[in-house]
């Protein structure tokens, strides 16, 4: 069985591994059309890009997740696996991407913000639960996002805020821990990427 299906007019590195075995891997990794997927790169089997999928350098992306099209992945950003990412989205150099989290359409993730999905790492057993990033939303460079929350959307997360708890849709949050304000005007709307 082939590791990967790559779409027309693509272009991968040659030190890029696109369709990475591991233990249990039932499909191929899938490129859709126009893609360019750079050097040091690794997406394992059982992924599936749209169109117009984008890397930088040294990605890793794990088993099952799946992007719409039109996605920028940045720089040594990791996407752990088992993980939905609308169309449009843009993931910044160094964010990380954990395990059961799903992100809309159109959301921007600025560089070096970090999403949780164990609220007591190695402590207790629980369930994993990634956040859930709604459409239209764009978080702040060095955002950290604790396990199991909604950002609603078109909402707004400032730089550097950490976020323990639902943000609204249209809202701004800001701080540590962040707190939520109303959405200012020049903010309003949809994000503008795609």
């Amino acid at each position: 069985m082939t590791k990967r299906v790559i779409g027309n007019r693509c272009t991968i590195s040659p030190s890029a591994t696109v369709g990475h075995p591991y233990d249990g891997w039932e499909l191929p990794a899938r490129i859709g059309d126009d893609s360019t997927v750079r050097s040091g790169t690794i997406i394992y089997a059982d992924v599936e890009a749209g169109d117009s999928f984008k890397t930088g350098h040294n990605v890793l992306v794990r088993e099952h997740t799946s992007f719409g099209d039109g996605v920028l992945v940045g720089t040594n950003v990791v996407i752990d696996g088992h993980t939905l990412i609308g169309d449009n989205a843009s993931l910044q150099t160094g964010v990380y991407i954990p395990t059961n989290t799903t992100l809309g359409d159109r959301v921007f993730i600025g560089p070096g913000a970090v999403l949780t999905n164990d609220p007591y790492p190695i402590r207790e057993e629980v369930e994993l639960v990634g956040p859930t990033l709604e459409d239209d939303v764009s978080i702040g460079g060095n955002v950290t996002i604790l396990p199991d929350v909604t950002v609603g959307e078109r909402s707004f997360v400032a730089a550097a805020a950490v976020v323990t708890s639902d943000i609204p849709p249209d809202s701004l949050a800001i701080g540590a821990p962040a707190e939520v304000r109303p959405l200012p005007d020049r903010f309003g709307g949809g994000n503008q990427l795609g």
